[in-house]
């Protein structure tokens, strides 16, 4: 009786942590499928320079606050500048580029461009890996990049018709791409939300120089619904969601929850409809459809086949692969 009390126990354990797991990704996840819609209703009446930096420095507040609590230990040499990176690609280059891009463009459209960003970082986690999937993986992760640029030529007005937000767009999934890769592996050692945190502190004083610089140039004022939009972008968007996504992952597994991701771009297309009364019109709803499934397929091949070089495997976990997931999020 007591070898099937523990048998039960042994099953039922695992189960539940993934349903843990599984849940805390849903809310991270959740907490960042507003963002796009809420930038676009911030940019409305704001800057996006005050927008994308505001955002950061708001971030950057709660982050050393967090950090000095906890009395996190500074990073060392190298890791410095692998925080660049990280700063770069998700504290600089997503907010920005999406702020600028969703002053023209609709939410539902940036979502459905965004929604390659699972298979961008999967690519980026493997040049940075140097690993070496299966050709499916890279068929899926091409079909997913080219799916994305001819939903925009349709939507900008011809098949090789590219619009200037279009442009911000893609290179904002470059730079996030990069920063969640390289975070993803920087995370294993400096640990998953001081990562973050410690590359707003990093970005914190370009960002107040461009906060300042936006100020000045164009004072923001805006209702109070755009002002708690900038509120819960620099609040959630850019700080307190990763708390929840990376508390899924941690619990794992993480292939698993890194999955949830790829509902994000769905959730921003409603919000989108529901908060801003856009249109869901069939070319939104196809590629959207298209782009997730791509990039879906390429992550899903990747955390199946490739596990990570042993030199870059959580020391604590030699028996079992550690992919570089993306986050986000969230942004």
């Amino acid at each position: 009786m007591l070898d099937h009390s523990s048998a039960i126990k042994k099953i039922s354990a695992p189960l539940s942590s993934s349903r843990a797991g599984l849940a805390w990704g849903l809310l991270g996840v959740a907490a960042f499928s507003f963002t796009v819609p809420l930038t676009r209703v911030a940019v409305e009446s704001m800057s996006p320079l005050f927008i994308g930096s505001g955002r950061a420095v708001i971030a950057a507040v709660l982050a050393a606050a967090a950090l000095t609590i906890t009395r996190q230990r500074f990073p060392r040499g190298i890791q410095w500048f692998r925080l660049a990176v990280v700063a770069g690609g998700v504290v600089v280059g997503f907010p920005l580029l999406t702020s600028f891009a969703l002053t023209t463009a609709s939410a539902s459209h940036g979502a459905v461009v965004i929604a390659l960003l699972p298979a961008a970082t999967a690519v980026m986690a493997v040049i940075r890996g140097k690993e070496r999937p299966p050709l499916p993986f890279w068929i899926m992760a091409a079909i997913g990049a080219l799916v994305a640029v001819a939903f925009a030529s349709v939507q900008g007005g011809g098949i090789i018709r590219l619009q200037w937000s279009d442009l911000l767009l893609f290179g904002a999934v470059a730079a996030a791409a990069i920063g969640y890769a390289e975070g993803g592996l920087l995370a294993r050692e400096i640990g998953a939300w001081q990562t973050v945190s410690w590359a707003l502190i990093a970005a914190s004083p370009l960002m107040v120089l461009l906060t300042m610089i936006a100020i000045l140039e164009q004072p923001p004022t805006g209702t109070l619904t755009q002002w708690a939009a900038v509120a819960y972008l620099g609040v959630v968007s850019m700080f307190l969601g990763f708390f929840a996504w990376y508390r899924g992952l941690a619990i794992g597994p993480m292939a698993q929850v890194s999955q949830v991701q790829l509902t994000q771009p769905v959730l921003s297309i409603l919000w989108a409809a529901v908060i801003l009364r856009e249109q869901l019109t069939w070319q939104t709803i196809l590629g959207g459809i298209a782009v997730i499934l791509c990039a879906g397929i390429a992550v899903r091949t990747r955390l199946n086949r490739t596990p990570l070089p042993r030199s870059i495997r959580h020391p604590a976990d030699e028996t079992a692969p550690v992919e570089v997931t993306p986050t986000a999020a969230r942004l």
